[in-house]
């Protein structure tokens, strides 16, 4: 085995890996990431077709693989998924680097056998999960598990939440994003009494409960989220 076989062996690997986590991958994306040229990357692809992996090409815009097609499984349920997914963002705050790159990595390979449904879910989750710096221990609460299944599926939930006045309000609300301060999770979510986002700490719920009832997703992203509440609640700048 010459030394091209030796690099292009693992490399053959990890392309598959990479067609597993997402569903559709182009040749210059993967060529980016593997730091190679995208003839070279046409040549793998074309070795993985020769050794039986059934692999699709769609003209204009990748590669994807067949849905059933899987390396050896990892079961995992979508709340399991969806607590490694949370694990991760927590990781990615780690000040040690290199923990942080082996964690990703695994990640990865995690994802690369889940099934494109699930995939999607955690991958939507990741992007609605945002965790500043915790100096201090959080208070707990039991229905984390429950806002991601709910949120990852856009399900509406009813709430009974009592505010910082000690009031008790009962609300159905369309769960957004999930984040974590130095002093508790929170949930942001369209509250329908409210008529708006509101922000809920976790701490407070008193119930919870998913109805069968489903929204449709918004589409703001989280970021876009902090923009409009930066923007709302900054000082107004003097003439």
């Amino acid at each position: 085995m010459n030394d091209n076989d030796t690099k292009r062996i693992p490399r053959l690997i990890a392309i598959l890996t990479q067609l597993q986590t997402k569903r559709l991958l182009t040749a210059k994306s993967l060529a980016d990431k593997f730091k190679v040229s995208a003839r070279t990357i046409y040549r793998d692809i074309k070795a993985l077709e020769q050794a039986g992996v059934p692999i699709f090409t769609e003209e204009g815009k990748g590669y994807s693989l067949m849905e059933d097609y899987r390396l050896p499984p990892v079961m995992l349920t979508e709340g399991e998924a969806s607590a490694l997914i949370t694990a991760e963002q927590l990781v990615l705050k780690n000040k040690d680097t290199s923990f942080i790159k082996e964690y990703t990595e695994a990640i990865t390979k995690i994802k690369s056998v889940l099934r494109h449904h699930t995939n999607d879910k955690v991958n939507l989750l990741a992007e609605r999960i945002h965790f500043r710096q915790n100096n201090n221990d959080e208070k707990t609460s039991n229905y984390l598990s429950d806002l991601q299944y709910a949120l990852t599926n856009f399900y509406l939930i009813e709430i009974i939440y009592t505010d910082e006045a000690k009031t008790k309000t009962q609300r159905k609300i369309e769960p957004f994003a999930l984040y974590s301060t130095q002093d508790n999770w929170l949930l942001i979510a369209y509250c329908k009494l409210r008529k708006d986002f509101r922000v809920f700490r976790l701490d407070r719920i008193q119930s919870l409960t998913i109805l069968s009832d489903k929204f449709e997703p918004h589409k703001m992203t989280l970021k876009e989220y902090f923009e409009i509440c930066t923007e709302k609640y900054s000082p107004t700048p003097l003439p």
